[in-house]
């Protein structure tokens, strides 16, 4: 996997994800077994991306909160040492 954004992760690993069902159907209906578990891998290389979005946006919202806390508690600090 590169460096890509939350989104760019979420849009990679769809587009994974039905390229992954395209084959894995090919693969049903020509009987190409070979086919289908390429298929079945790109569906989970897929999902994985788009987790990976998830786990970005989420890392972010936690970095978010704990610089928001970091500042309250300067600014609580400051008050009292006045």
């Amino acid at each position: 996997m590169t460096d890509r954004t939350s989104t760019g992760n979420r849009i990679h690993g769809t587009a994974d994800e039905m390229k992954g069902k395209a084959k894995e159907a090919w693969g049903d209906l020509t009987d190409d077994e070979r086919l289908k578990l390429e298929g079945k891998g790109d569906q989970l290389k897929g999902k994985a991306e788009r987790a990976m979005g998830d786990v970005k946006d989420k890392l972010g919202e936690v970095k978010d909160d704990v610089g928001d806390a970091i500042g309250d508690a300067r600014d609580d600090i400051e008050r009292r040492t006045r």
